[in-house]
């Protein structure tokens, strides 16, 4: 069992770059510990800036910091940092074209017992909806790893949502498949397509199995790029299956579910379900408590798809 999380993948990635690129900045918001960053601090101090909790300065600064030709990572907990700090989100960093990567640590559910207060259930549709600005949320560790190597070949905004656990791997050690802004096909299947993304990526493979044992032929597509959306991979998982089934562990509105609802919808009509948390505040619990009382495991993923298939 994997336990290295994600945001311990993220700050080797960044010190490793940060060797040879002294413009290579990182900024928290009294999080340096539970964002995995105490090492980069230690190691890089003038490359690091704490601006304690202030998440609206810390988008700001790292906006100014970028503009001035610094490439930034501002890292602050998800439900903080997409709603204190949007406006500077959106008018310092996309608006501006700043080279801003804004990393959501311990998005979704898993800050647990905590609540609603540190939930980030509504990340995904409040970023996407600034012009400009991209969102991820990759699955596991290796792809985490990928991915920010990626962004720091690049100088356009963008928001990362990962979460505080350690997850299951889904890829194997040096062969992760990875291309920026494309889906990757976990598995193909001809009658239903699950397309998840962030942690509920490895349910729906696991879900796949189960449904595999029953006669059902899965496909799983793993959206890590939820925006840009993938909308090539969304349009082949619906016209080579009977149904398509989203999962994201995000509101009902706004997130992954809708996107792909409008793209299906208007290109190439299919059967489809969101799998989503509620619309309501979540009972509070370990992530994995969460999943499975809202059938968000893989369980309840194979479950909803068997039902459905079959209704």
């Amino acid at each position: 069992m994997n336990k290295i999380a994600n945001r311990a993948v993220m700050c080797e990635v960044l010190m490793e770059r940060a060797k040879r690129d002294p413009d290579l900045v990182v900024l928290c918001s009294d999080s340096r510990g539970s964002a995995s960053l105490a090492p980069f601090a230690q190691a890089y101090p003038k490359q690091f800036v704490e601006v304690g909790i202030a998440e609206q300065d810390l988008v700001s600064i790292a906006a100014g910091l970028a503009v001035c030709g610094k490439k930034a990572y501002a890292v602050s907990p998800a439900s903080f940092l997409s709603t204190r700090s949007y406006e500077q989100a959106k008018v310092d960093c996309a608006y501006s074209r700043a080279n801003v990567k804004l990393i959501g640590i311990s998005g979704g559910v898993s800050y647990g017992a905590l609540g609603m207060t540190h939930h980030s259930a509504q990340d995904i549709a409040a970023m996407a909806a600034i012009p400009g600005m991209r969102v991820y949320l990759p699955s596991d560790r290796r792809q985490t790893k990928r991915l920010f190597e990626s962004l720091l070949e690049d100088s356009q905004t963008a928001y990362v949502r990962l979460g505080r656990n350690p997850v299951e791997d889904l890829y194997e050690e040096g062969s992760v498949p990875f291309e920026m802004d494309r889906a990757v096909w976990v598995r193909r299947g001809r009658d239903v397509a699950i397309i998840a993304c962030g942690e509920m990526v490895k349910p729906a493979v696991d879900a796949a199995d189960a449904l595999t044992k029953e006669g059902i032929s899965a496909a799983v597509l793993d959206m890590y790029c939820v925006k840009p959306l993938d909308t090539q991979a969304v349009l082949e998982a619906a016209q080579s299956s009977k149904l398509v089934v989203t999962v994201e562990e995000h509101a009902p509105w706004g997130g992954l579910g809708p996107m792909v609802d409008r793209v299906v919808s208007e290109n190439c009509p299919r059967r489809v379900i969101n799998l989503a948390l509620p619309d309501e505040p979540v009972i509070t619990g370990e992530s994995k408590e969460v999943f499975a009382h809202y059938g968000l495991d893989a369980t309840g993923i194979s479950k909803t798809v068997a039902d459905a298939l079959r209704g």
